[in-house]
């Protein structure tokens, strides 16, 4: 069975991982306000694309494979928006010492 991917793409795919776990260690030392966590989960997306789509083959899914991981992500989606909407209409207390 051929590689649909060449190796030299999982290489270099691989080396793009390793620049951006740096980069993401390097930006945790730099105080960047609260632009730390955007850069880190930015950085982290890309990583998880990369995989996705280079190590796990999605980028040359057929039809029902693409459908499972759109429908996986729209899950997500869903579960992400339903978290924030918990999160940002909580009411939050002190609690004091008894």
């Amino acid at each position: 069975m051929a590689h649909i991917v060449p190796v030299r793409t999982y290489l270099m795919v691989g080396l793009a991982l390793i620049l951006l776990t740096a980069i993401t260690v390097a930006v945790a030392y730099v105080d960047l306000g609260p632009l730390n966590e955007v850069v880190a989960l930015a950085v982290a997306a890309i990583k998880a694309t990369l995989i996705v789509l280079i190590f796990m083959n999605a980028r040359y899914a057929k039809g029902p494979t693409k459908l499972f991981i759109f429908m996986g992500l729209i899950m997500m989606a869903i579960f992400m928006v339903f978290t924030m909407d918990d999160y940002m209409t909580r009411q939050w207390t002190l609690f004091t010492q008894p």
